[in-house]
């Protein structure tokens, strides 16, 4: 049963990677909808994000997930990206809770709030999400969220 399951999972998990990076047919447009993302990479700090919880979901028009110490949550708007994977994007405003943490936490959960406020669009491709400026520029770097 345990296989099974696995099985399953498997078939599950290659089937949403499949609908993020854009495989397929072609026909169907990329969208932010349904996924799950952790940070690994940002434009910005001393610190290195994949030393920290910091962790991005998209569903039904909201962005929740955690910032290092605190989860938060708020609305988000982006636009189908087209055939390069580019759409536009906005978050927020985001809510989040009030608790301390250690203070290089505290110092990356500021660094990421502080440069989700930056991101106007955003980019899907084989290698994962990335928020992007208004000029363009990289801001956050996610790799898609995987179970097991």
């Amino acid at each position: 049963m345990q296989h099974l399951v696995k099985s399953v999972l498997m078939v599950f998990l290659a089937t949403g990677l499949l609908g993020i990076s854009g495989c397929g047919d072609g026909d169907e447009p990329l969208s932010l909808e349904a996924t799950s993302w952790r940070l690994q990479g940002w434009s910005v700090s001393s610190l290195y994000p994949g030393d920290f919880e910091i962790t991005a979901q998209f569903v039904e028009g909201k962005m929740t997930g955690k910032a290092a110490v605190n989860n938060y949550t708020g609305p988000y708007d982006a636009g189908v990206a087209g055939a390069d994977g580019t759409g536009e994007f906005s978050a927020g405003p985001l809510a989040s809770t009030k608790m301390a943490g250690p203070e290089p936490a505290m110092r990356a959960e500021s660094t990421y709030f502080a440069l989700l406020e930056q991101a106007r669009s955003y980019r899907l491709d084989d290698s994962g999400l990335t928020l992007l400026d208004g000029n363009g520029n990289e801001l956050l770097i996610y790799e898609p969220v995987t179970s097991g």
